[in-house]
C-alpha cells in the first residue's frame, strides 16, 4: 500500500485526504502523508499542499460540499489514536505472551490458542462474568400475591392488580385473604383517565444501532457493523461510526424523506408526512463528530438482500420515526376497594399511533377492555385468591445489555465495541447461547475470577474508563501525548511485575477446573529423546506432549494430524507427523521438533518438511521441490506424496494447490531439470487401463510447466495460475528445481520462452 500510495503521489503539488471523518480516520492521514510528502513536489514558500475533506456520506452533495469546504487533518485526533494503540499493544502483548506460555505449558483442555488480555477486551468478559456470579449466588425467595377478580359483563371477568404487589411472609399473606374472602363485592374508590405520549426515537447512532441488531434482527455487533460499512461504501447509508443523536439544523430530513416515497413499505407514510409536514426530530447529544445514520439512497430487497436489507430497513424505518408525530393514547386507571385492600387496573387505548405506524414492534400493547365505570360503582367479586410465586435469578447479559454496559462505563469506542465482543466468543471466554445471551466458559470465568483475586483493577472498567478520558483529552489538545502514554504505560508495568508474582493465585483456580497436560490427550507419535509415546493434544492449540521428558511441541493449527507412515527425521530421530486441511487443502508432514527447533539457518520455527533444506532426506524440500509458486513470489510448488491417486502439488507459502496426473500409479521427482525453466522433472507412471498418455504409453518424464504432453493433465486450484516465465516475455525467475528450491538466484543468461510456453501460459491463466 505504501509503495502504492508513492506511485500515485510521485510529481503531485496537492493531496485531499478523503479518510473516514473520525479519529481512527485522522490516524490514517497522517500515516498517508508520511508516505507520500516524501516523493510530492516541494511547495513554494508558504503555499499550503494538504487538505483534508469532512464528510459523512458518499454523495454527490456531501462529497461537492466537502470539497468546497477543505480543512486541514486534526495532530491531535491521530495522537489519541497513537496513543491507544501503543498501550493496547504493549500492555495486551506483555499480559497475553505470560499467560499464554504459564498456562498452556501447564494444562491441556483450556480449548483456547490465546489466553489474552486487552485493557478493553478483559472489563467486557469481566461485565459477563459478573452476571454469571450473581445467576450462580442467587438464592429464590417465596413471595405471595393477593389476585382478585371480578364479573363486569356476562361471561367476562377483569384480574386486579394488588396494591401491595406481594409479601414475603405467608402468614401475613393468609390473614389478607381471609379478609379479603368476607367480601362478596367490591366498590369502584377512584376513575382517572390521562392522555399520555410515547416519545418518537432519537436519531441513531452506532451503539443504538448495534444494540437493536443484536437483540431484534439477530446478528452479532460485528458482522453488524461490517454490513453497515458496506452499506455505507456504497452509498445507501451515511457514516456508521457516530456517537451523535441530534441531527443539525442545516440537515435536509425532507431530502433523505423524498429518496424513500417509492418503497411499498412504507411510501404511503413518507408521502403524508411530505404533505402534512414533518416532526422536528427530538434533541439528542451532539458530539460533534458525525450526523446521526441515515438512508442516503432508496433501495430493495432484491438489491442488498438478507442482512443487509434488514439492517437498511430498520435504519429507513427509524429515520422516519425521528419525523413522525408520538404514539398518543389514553390510560384508564380504576382503583377498587375490598375490605380494607385496594386493588387497580389499568387499561389503555391508542389516541394517535403516530410513530409507532412505522416501527409497529413499539405499539402500545392491546390491554383487555375496562368497563365503562364511575365511583361509587359496585362489582360482584367472582374470587380472591392467593398465589405462590419465587424470585427469579437474572439471564445471562445479551449483546445489547453488554454493549449498553460499555458505553456507560466508557469501555472502547463505538468502532471497537463490535470488536472486543466478538474477541471474547472468539478466545472462548464466553459462548452466544438463544438470544444472543453470552454465556461465560470455564476458561473466561477462572480467568476472571484471578484477576480479582491477584488486582481486581485489571478486570473492572474503573482504570480503562479513566485511560480513555486522558486519550480525549489528548484529542483535545489538552494534555500532553508523551506524559499521558508515559503515566500509563508505568502503572500498567507495575501492575504486570505484581501480576507476574502473584500468578499462583490464579493458578490455583486453573487447578480445579483443568487437566494437567500428562492426564490430557492420546499417544501419537514416539518421542526422538526417550522413544517412548507422545500426547497428541487436540483441544486448541493442538500439540504434542512427552510426559517423559516434560516437552512440549507446537503443531501446525486447524487441520488434522495423524502418525506419517511412522517414519523418522534422519535429524532427530522424532516420528513424523502428517498435517492436512481436509481432501480439497494441503497436506505436508513434519517433524515435531524440526518444526520446533529449526535444524538449519535458513530455517524458521513452524516451518515443516516442505520448507525443509536438508539435502537427502526423502521428504524435503531439496527432494520433492517441483518450480517456483506460479502465484506468490517465494513459494515453491511441493510434490505431496502422499496425495495419489488425485496427485497433486501445494505451494509451501500460499494457498495455490496444482492438481495433475489423476489416476497415476506413481509420481517421481527426477534429479533432472527442464531446461527451459529450470523447474524439476517429473516422472509419471500409469497403468495400461488408466493411461492419458499419447500411443498407450504407461510412462513420461517431463516438465510440468513446458512439457505439452503434461498440458492437459494439470488443473490450478485456489489462485491463478501464472508462471513466472510468462510475466512480460522474460520475466523474473529463480531456480526450483530439484536441490535449488531455496537458492537466491537463477541460472545466468536464461533462455527465451519457447513458442509453446506462450501457448502454455494462456492454458494456465
Amino acid at each position: 500500500m505504501v509503495k502504492f500510495l508513492q506511485v500515485e503521489g510521485r510529481g503531485c503539488d496537492h493531496v485531499v485526504l478523503w479518510l473516514d471523518c473520525d479519529k481512527e480516520g485522522e490516524n490514517i492521514c497522517f500515516e498517508v502523508l508520511d508516505a507520500v510528502l516524501p516523493v510530492m513536489n516541494k511547495p513554494r514558500g508558504t503555499e499550503r499542499t494538504i487538505y483534508r475533506a469532512k464528510f459523512s456520506s458518499i454523495t454527490d452533495t456531501d462529497i461537492c460540499n466537502a470539497m468546497n469546504s477543505l480543512g486541514e487533518p486534526n495532530h491531535n485526533e491521530a495522537l489519541s489514536v497513537d496513543a491507544r494503540q501503543e498501550l493496547d499493544l504493549r500492555i495486551g502483548c506483555a499480559f497475553t505472551r505470560f499467560q499464554t506460555k504459564y498456562f498452556q505449558g501447564k494444562y491441556g483442555n483450556l480449548d483456547s490458542s490465546l489466553i489474552s488480555f486487552g485493557p478493553c477486551q478483559t472489563p467486557t468478559l469481566g461485565f459477563c462474568v459478573e452476571r454469571h456470579d450473581k445467576i450462580q449466588s442467587f438464592k429464590p425467595e417465596t413471595y405471595w400475591v393477593l389476585q382478585a377478580k371480578v364479573n363486569h359483563e356476562k361471561e367476562s371477568s377483569l384480574t386486579l392488580e394488588w396494591d401491595r404487589v406481594r409479601v414475603f411472609d405467608r402468614e401475613i399473606a393468609q390473614m389478607f385473604l381471609n379478609i379479603t374472602k368476607m367480601e362478596r363485592d367490591t366498590k369502584v374508590e377512584s376513575v382517572s383517565k390521562k392522555e399520555k405520549a410515547k416519545q418518537r426515537p432519537l436519531a441513531l447512532n452506532t451503539v443504538e444501532m448495534l444494540k437493536v441488531a443484536s437483540s431484534a434482527l439477530g446478528m452479532g455487533p460485528q458482522h453488524a457493523m461490517q454490513i453497515a460499512e458496506r452499506l455505507y461504501t456504497q452509498g445507501y447509508i451515511s457514516y456508521p461510526r457516530t456517537e451523535t443523536t441530534h441531527y443539525p439544523e442545516n440537515f435536509d430530513l425532507k431530502a433523505s424523506l423524498r429518496q424513500q416515497t417509492n418503497n411499498p413499505y412504507w411510501a404511503e407514510t413518507v408521502k403524508a408526512l411530505l404533505s402534512e409536514g414533518i416532526n422536528r426530530p427530538r434533541k439528542g447529544h451532539d458530539a460533534g463528530d458525525h450526523p446521526p445514520i441515515t438512508p442516503m439512497r432508496a433501495a430493495t430487497e432484491a438489491e442488498l438482500g438478507g442482512d443487509g436489507w434488514r439492517l437498511y430497513e430498520y435504519i429507513t424505518r427509524h429515520f422516519i420515526a425521528t419525523v413522525c408525530a408520538d404514539c398518543k393514547y389514553l390510560q384508564t386507571t380504576i382503583s377498587f376497594i375490598i375490605g380494607p385492600e385496594h386493588f387497580t387496573c389499568v387499561g389503555k387505548m391508542i389516541i394517535s399511533p403516530g410513530f409507532t405506524e412505522i416501527m409497529p414492534w413499539q405499539s402500545i400493547p392491546l390491554e383487555e377492555n375496562l368497563p365503562k365505570c364511575e365511583k361509587g360503582d359496585v362489582f360482584p367479586l367472582s374470587e380472591v385468591k392467593l398465589l405462590e410465586k419465587q424470585t427469579n435469578p437474572p439471564d445471562y447479559l445479551t449483546e445489547a445489555e453488554l454493549i449498553t454496559l460499555m458505553e456507560k462505563h466508557g469501555i472502547g469506542t463505538d468502532a471497537s465495541i463490535p470488536v472486543h465482543i466478538n474477541n471474547i466468543c472468539q478466545r472462548n471466554y464466553v459462548t452466544v447461547e438463544n438470544g444472543r445471551r453470552l454465556k461465560p466458559t470455564n476458561l473466561g470465568i477462572v480467568l476472571v475470577h484471578g484477576y480479582y483475586k491477584i488486582d481486581a483493577e485489571l478486570v473492572l472498567p474503573t482504570i480503562r474508563s479513566a485511560v480513555e478520558k486522558q486519550l480525549n483529552l489528548i484529542a483535545q489538545g489538552k494534555a500532553n501525548y508523551h506524559q499521558v502514554l508515559e503515566h500509563t504505560l508505568d502503572i500498567f508495568k507495575r501492575k504486570f511485575h505484581y501480576f507476574v508474582d502473584s500468578i499462583a493465585g490464579m493458578d490455583e483456580l486453573m487447578e480445579v477446573s483443568f487437566s494437567p497436560l500428562a492426564a490430557t490427550g492420546k499417544p501419537l507419535s514416539r518421542c526422538g529423546k526417550c522413544h517412548r509415546f507422545m500426547k497428541y493434544i487436540q483441544a486448541k492449540p493442538s500439540r504434542l506432549h512427552c510426559s517423559h521428558c516434560d516437552e512440549t511441541y507446537s503443531l501446525p493449527q486447524n487441520g488434522t494430524i495423524k502418525l506419517y507412515k511412522e517414519l523418522r527425521c534422519p535429524l532427530d530421530d522424532f516420528e513424523l507427523v502428517l498435517w492436512s486441511s481436509g481432501s480439497r487443502g494441503k497436506s505436508y508432514p513434519l517433524c515435531p521438533y524440526c518444526y520446533n527447533h529449526p535444524p538449519f539457518r535458513d530455517m524458521k520455527k513452524g516451518m515443516g518438511c516442505n520448507e525443509c533444506t536438508h539435502p537427502t532426506c526423502q521428504h524435503s524440500l531439496s527432494m520433492l521441490g517441483i518450480g517456483q509458486c506460479v502465484e506468490c513470489e517465494n513459494g515453491v510448488l511441493v510434490l505431496d506424496p502422499t496425495s495419489g491417486p488425485k496427485w497433486k502439488m501445494a505451494c509451501n507459502k500460499c494457498n495455490v494447490i496444482v492438481h495433475f496426473f489423476e489416476n497415476a500409479h506413481k509420481v517421481r521427482v527426477s534429479p533432472e531439470t527442464c531446461e527451459s525453466c529450470d523447474a524439476a522433472l517429473v516422472d509419471v507412471d500409469f497403468n495400461k487401463a488408466k493411461s492419458p498418455l499419447p500411443g498407450d504409453e504407461t510412462q513420461h518424464s517431463g516438465c510440468v510447466f513446458c512439457d505439452p504432453v503434461f498440458q492437459d493433465l494439470v488443473e490450478l486450484k485456489h489462485a491463478a495460475m501464472r508462471h513466472p516465465m510468462h510475466r512480460g516475455g522474460q520475466g523474473k525467475r529463480q531456480g526450483r528445481g530439484r536441490g535449488k528450491g531455496r537458492r537466491p538466484g537463477g541460472r545466468p543468461n536464461p533462455k527465451k520462452p519457447k513458442d509453446k510456453m506462450a501457448a502454455l501460459a494462456a492454458y494456465f491463466v
